[in-house]
């Protein structure tokens, strides 16, 4: 499975991005897939998954009623729609994925496909 992210930039305080990652290799629907970031001196850390039917999805409490999770199994697509960003958000957020037919793990052991990772930047 490949994944490639992409859509990252430089944003406002308060402002919006969405990121898109396509799945190749392998159809998304049996997939789990979630999204992570690092930022520069730490871990990487979990931000939200989402089940391969996309009905169950899971946040990090930081970014829950900002950031949303979608996904669209036709375009082997998941998606990352960051809202009113703050500049703690800047990180590399990568896209990672695993085979499951339930849940999606916040654990990022789990995940055994990872995108290459895609910059956002928030200024104050």
């Amino acid at each position: 499975v490949q994944l490639q992210a992409y859509g990252g930039g430089l944003v406002q305080a308060g402002g919006f991005l969405r990121l898109p990652c396509i799945a190749s290799g392998r159809t998304s629907s049996s997939l789990a897939m979630g999204w992570f970031r690092q930022a520069p001196g730490n871990e990487r850390e979990f931000v939200a998954a989402s089940s391969s039917s996309g009905l169950s999805t899971y946040y990090e409490a930081s970014v829950k009623g900002r950031f949303a999770i979608s996904r669209d199994n036709a375009k082997n697509t998941v998606y990352l729609q960051m809202n009113s960003l703050k500049p703690e958000d800047t990180a590399v957020y990568y896209c990672a994925a695993y085979a499951s037919s339930a849940g999606a793990a916040k654990n990022k052991d789990w995940y055994d496909f990872w995108g290459q990772g895609t910059l956002v930047t928030v200024s104050s």
